[in-house]
């Protein structure tokens, strides 16, 4: 970041017009107590000025309250303790020197002590510190407007955004980065200066904040590196983030990172509507692929990922950012996909090589995604009712595929809400029944016909003789006004228990 010299003590000493001279020997000082900002300089030969006085300033006497009952050691601890950076003597005003137990006092408390000559007023000596303050001022307006000037150019090259964040990076003297909705770098300055482990954290804090719809500034510390983090985007749709590797912004560059995130975020929401409006396309052709036609789409788009393909739907899926990783995935190696938003969610055709990145989607985003079996585009409508099926029996989220879903029972896929409607209402003649007697008719039932209606079996897996477990199962069939002595009964009973609610 281009500055002057920072208002410091240091810078104060090297004035040459005012011939001030430390006393103790830098070396004695701890490191950096000359360097630290000085807010101001202020004047007082009070016993006691600290109820009077800020911190980060430097104060000026004459000794004068010396004469009275003050002990020197007590008031250069006072001092220290307020936050005063250094004192400054007027020498040959009251007494000749400096004292030298104030001397030993400032040694012992390391408050830089420097001589303030007679020739000196000390309103010279704060009218210097003033001017410095407005110099320093108005080096940074500068610097500020000349910045802005730059990144505006640096906004109209071909590649705007990258210029702007590079541009951004020489001008704060700091390493600068772009994340885009799904947490990815987009542009940084300088290149590979972060390690991979240390972006990776960032983006996984910028999906963080993405998701939380946080907007203000933050800091963030890992490892030894401190970032300032600023989303991008209108509030209720950001998105992302631009990351700068420092720990503070005094007012003009945080106005210049202000001018920075609303050119990004101008630049992306265009960005946006181009990406709006190849959703739609996108939701038009899908319409042609249902319909197992898939001359359109390749016409339009050129391609479509090779068969056999896959089909998946996710639900609740952030669209924008999903689009982006897929994105980011074909550009950087390669990946085939078509993704079309609809009532559905978001359905996302790969080739069949490419699957598992749907569980890297899945376990990214958060989010519950059915895929198919692999097929052809002949059978594109297929696959997405059997996707379509698979999301349906996904509960958290992951991937659930359709082979894995059928394979676990046909009745699953038949248990509607009717169906357990009419499966309860034949059952309740038996539950009924229970309720009141205690039987456990129900139990019975399922454990007789777990064990293929074997009346040993099941009766020893309940703890009770065969005989009144055929007793139950006589007085059930009674119950539901059924012969369960036959195939199709017990088929249909079975079915009844699976279906209705436990």
């Amino acid at each position: 970041m281009v500055t002057t010299d920072q208002p410091t003590l240091r810078a104060l000493l090297r004035r040459r017009d005012l011939g001030l001279a430390l006393v103790p020997r830098e070396s004695d000082l701890a490191e950096g107590a000359l360097d630290r900002p000085l807010r101001w300089v202020h004047s007082s030969d009070l016993a006691d000025p600290t109820p009077f006085l800020s911190e980060d300033l430097a104060l000026l006497t004459t000794g004068t309250q010396f004469d009275e009952a003050v002990d020197v050691d007590t008031y250069v601890g006072r001092l220290a303790d307020r936050g005063v950076l250094g004192l400054g003597f007027g020498t040959d005003v009251h007494r000749s020197g400096i004292p030298d137990e104030l001397v030993a006092a400032c040694d012992a408390h390391a408050m830089p002590l420097f001589a303030v000559p007679y020739r000196t007023p000390f309103i010279a000596v704060a009218r210097a510190h003033s001017e410095a303050i407005a110099a320093q001022a108005y080096a940074r307006r500068s610097w500020a407007l000349d910045t802005q000037r730059a990144l505006a150019l640096a906004a109209l090259r071909p590649s705007g955004l990258d210029a702007t964040i590079a541009e951004l990076g020489r001008r704060l003297g700091v390493w600068a980065g772009m994340f885009d909705a799904a947490g990815a770098a987009v542009a940084s300055h300088p290149r590979d200066q972060l390690d991979a482990d240390v972006l990776d954290a960032l983006g996984a804090r910028v999906m963080e904040i993405l998701t939380r719809g946080l907007e203000a500034g933050q800091s963030l510390t890992l490892g030894e590196n401190t970032f300032m983090l600023f989303t991008v985007g209108r509030g209720g749709h950001l998105r992302g983030v631009i990351a700068l590797a420092i720990d503070a912004l005094d007012p003009e560059a945080r106005s210049v990172v202000t001018s920075v995130i609303a050119m990004a975020g101008l630049a992306m929401e265009q960005s946006e509507q181009l990406a709006r409006s190849r959703r739609r396309l996108h939701s038009q052709l899908l319409g042609s692929l249902l319909a197992d036609d898939p001359a359109l789409a390749r016409r339009v788009l050129g391609s479509l990922p090779s068969a056999p393909m896959v089909v998946a739907v996710a639900a609740d899926a952030p669209a924008g950012p999903l689009t982006d990783w897929w994105e980011r995935h074909r550009a950087e190696h390669g990946t085939a996909v078509f993704l079309a938003e609809s009532e559905d969610g978001v359905t996302m055709c790969v080739s069949a090589d490419d699957e598992t990145l749907l569980d890297e989607a899945a376990a990214r985003f958060g989010i519950r995604v059915g895929a198919s079996d692999p097929d052809t585009y002949d059978s594109f409508a297929r696959a997405h009712a059997q996707a379509l099926t698979a999301l349906r029996q996904q509960s958290a989220h992951g991937v659930a595929r359709y082979a894995d879903t059928v394979g676990s029972s046909i009745l699953t896929a038949l248990a509607t809400d009717e169906a357990r409607l009419v499966a309860e209402s034949r059952l309740a003649p038996v539950r009924e029944h229970d309720a009141r007697t205690g039987a456990e008719l129900e139990r019975s039932l399922r454990t007789w016909l777990e064990h293929d209606a074997r009346a040993e079996s099941a009766a020893a897996a309940l703890g009770i003789h065969r005989h009144t477990l055929r007793s139950r199962i006589a007085q059930a069939g009674a119950l539901l006004d059924v012969d369960l002595s036959t195939f199709p009964a017990r088929a249909e009973l079975w079915t009844i228990l699976q279906t209705a609610r436990d």
